[in-house]
């Protein structure tokens, strides 16, 4: 069994906390798996009773009556009849369609339509079981409903929200095992899809393609209301061929323009990109004035939330070593807790003709927490004098007590150069240094 301690404390710790558990993520990540296996196995080891442990499969034709909120409602209330805990999961609760308030409607079920102000949804529903003193209630979903980042937006402060990402490389690694190095590659390669980590390698690829194409985009174009994919579907194929540099909607739509040879203004290419955002497949770092502390312009660092996914939109074709590692660095301290942004800061410096001219440096990340906060570069290699100038060179400017680390993708241990830069490999800072 794939592990995923870190979703299973948060499960634990929001136990019996009264308030509904909502677990978020993007489509295939596990979300299903935490929940009724992982979470079950623990309530079981607990003496929770098997009785008491309720799941309910929305998607299931034998639950199809449930899809009213009211029937799913007054169903799951005439199972808890005891005054001990009951531990109900609801997966697929997006299958709960919206109806008229009965009271309106002398009685009956009428679903609601997009006009409709006066109705009982799902978030009813959840809202109005977690309240039950003895039920303890779980929920998941996987269409673009439920995908959204802003389904927390539906219960306020109602709700407790665990957000699943795909396996992290400290996951995969745990549960693949073998050379670091090499399991290191693989995740570049193919990413952290807990289906996908189970399949060969031509089956991993097809895997990932079809993911792309039959599911995420389906449930972007729906949500949205999209009448054409293709523009979404090539800003995508941009976005992943400019992993990691800085970008902003003018330029993206210079790039559309260059490629497709027709135009897409800028305010089209923001919702685009704030869509892949809300879907999760996106994840942004923003600009931070080092110097300044605080967010600083439109130029924004884009990172996909799983390496496999975005290599599938370019046929795993030539995959940029760089680009990848830096995305995985960014995942991983995203995943253990980090605050991340793209470092920048102005430096006045003499050009050759010795006049004084203001240059804009950048940092790859500044990441923050607690109190711990480091600089990172990220770097292939540092065998090369010119790259080894290039990566240093901003810390060299900075005059501050913040430990500076450049991360090399290759199998080093952590060492201090003569500056008192930390020079560390990919493999032993995610493992192991940022946790």
């Amino acid at each position: 069994m794939i592990e995923r301690e870190k979703y299973l404390r948060q499960l634990v710790k929001a136990k019996n906390n009264g308030f509904p558990k909502v677990i978020t993520g993007i489509r295939r990540c596990g979300k299903s798996f935490l929940l009724k296996e992982i979470y079950r196995e623990y309530l079981l080891s607990e003496n929770i009773p098997e009785n008491h442990i309720i799941t309910i499969d929305l998607d299931e034709d034998k639950n199809a009556p449930y899809r009213d909120p009211i029937s799913l409602g007054e169903y799951v209330r005439s199972i808890c009849t005891e005054k001990e805990i009951y531990y109900v999961f609801l997966d697929e609760i997006q299958k709960v369609y919206s109806i008229i308030n009965p009271n309106i409607t002398d009685g009956k079920h009428i679903p609601a339509s997009a006009n409709d102000s006066d109705i009982i949804s799902f978030v009813d529903v959840v809202l109005g079981l977690s309240r039950e003193k003895n039920i303890d209630l779980y929920v998941t979903g996987s269409n673009s409903k439920m995908l959204s980042s802003d389904i927390i937006t539906e219960f306020r402060d109602k709700a407790t929200n665990i957000h699943l990402a795909p396996l992290s490389f400290d996951e995969f690694y745990n549960y693949t095992g073998g050379y670091e190095t090499e399991a290191l590659y693989t995740y570049m390669q193919y990413g952290g899809m807990p289906l996908a980590v189970l399949k060969d390698d031509e089956e991993k690829k097809e895997y990932l393609k079809g993911l792309f194409e039959t599911t995420y985009f389906r449930d972007i174009v729906e949500r949205n209301h999209l009448r054409r994919g293709e523009e979404l579907d090539e800003l995508c194929n941009i976005i992943s061929v400019s992993t990691g540099e800085l970008l902003n909607s003018e330029r993206i739509s210079n790039t559309f323009r260059s490629v497709r040879k027709s135009k897409i203004d800028k305010q089209t290419v923001e919702n685009y990109v704030g869509y892949f955002i809300d879907a999760f497949l996106l994840r942004e770092a923003r600009r931070y004035d080092i110097k300044g502390r605080k967010e600083i312009g439109a130029l924004r660092k884009y990172y996909f939330t799983d390496t496999g996914l975005r290599n599938s939109r370019l046929n795993f074709a030539f995959p940029d070593e760089g680009q990848m590692i830096e995305n995985i660095v960014f995942n991983e301290l995203c995943y253990n807790g980090y605050s991340v942004n793209v470092g920048s800061f102005d430096s006045v410096e003499k050009d050759k003709n010795g006049k004084s001219v203001r240059k804009t440096n950048e940092v790859d990340f500044y990441a923050q927490k607690g109190i711990r906060a480091y600089y990172i570069q990220v770097t292939a290699d540092m065998s090369d004098e010119n790259t080894r100038k290039r990566e240093i060179r901003p810390y060299t400017l900075l005059n501050d007590q913040i430990q500076k680390i450049i991360v090399v993708n290759r199998p080093i241990k952590e060492s201090r150069d003569e500056k008192g830069f930390t020079i560390i490999g990919v493999t032993d800072f995610l493992l192991r240094f940022i946790k």
